[in-house]
């Protein structure tokens, strides 16, 4: 059996499934809202290449190198995609990455529960002795958001990867240990619990 297994996540604000090759359609809508793919910065399917990108997933899925899933909202539409990737099941480690939201979604609860849903099943019941989160050096939206959650940041890889557009990408990585996960666990409650802003 791979590590980590395909697992249904649920919370209020947000569920995530294992991706399914049927969540093509729903997923192409959601990415046409905020035209995600035309960030430069980022790598995000178009609604074309949204078969290619799920059949690219569910074979890292298959090599053991990623467990993928679709993002629900709380009614049960499909908002965007998020995985485990970068498995390490010698060392039981994991980074949550190659996550998109439609824009409707974006800076509300649904990020927050997803990564406490994501973050409470790798140290909990994978045993994780760390898990990583990381990003364009410029992609300061994506970077804030993992800052917000309680990571820390480990260092800036230079010159990390090459960008479709040939430039080179800074990687700023993140990580939260497992000795660090119940205050960040406590922090992320309590984030969801708050009043926000109307």
């Amino acid at each position: 059996m791979t590590w980590p297994a395909p697992v249904i996540l649920q919370g209020r604000h947000a569920a995530l499934l294992p991706l399914d090759a049927s969540h093509r359609d729903a997923l192409a809508d959601a990415v046409r809202d905020g035209e995600l793919w035309r960030l430069w910065y980022t790598s995000i399917p178009s609604p074309e290449g949204m078969a290619a990108e799920i059949e690219r997933r569910l074979a890292q899925h298959a090599a053991g190198r990623m467990l993928p899933f679709t993002v629900l909202d709380a009614g049960g539409t499909p908002v965007g995609m998020t995985t485990y990737m970068n498995v390490d099941a010698v060392h039981r480690r994991v980074e949550i990455g190659s996550t998109w939201y439609a824009r409707r979604v974006q800076r509300t609860p649904l990020n927050t529960e997803c990564k406490l849903l994501l973050l409470a099943h790798a140290f909990d019941t994978l045993d994780c002795i760390a898990v990583e989160f990381r990003t364009h050096r410029f992609n300061t939206a994506s970077r804030r958001a993992i800052e917000r959650l309680g990571a820390q940041l480990d260092g800036i890889l230079r010159s990390h990867q090459r960008a479709a557009d040939g430039t080179l990408r800074d990687t700023a990585v993140y990580s939260i240990t497992a000795a660090e996960w119940p205050t960040v666990r406590s922090h992320l409650r309590w984030q969801l619990e708050r009043p926000r802003d109307a």
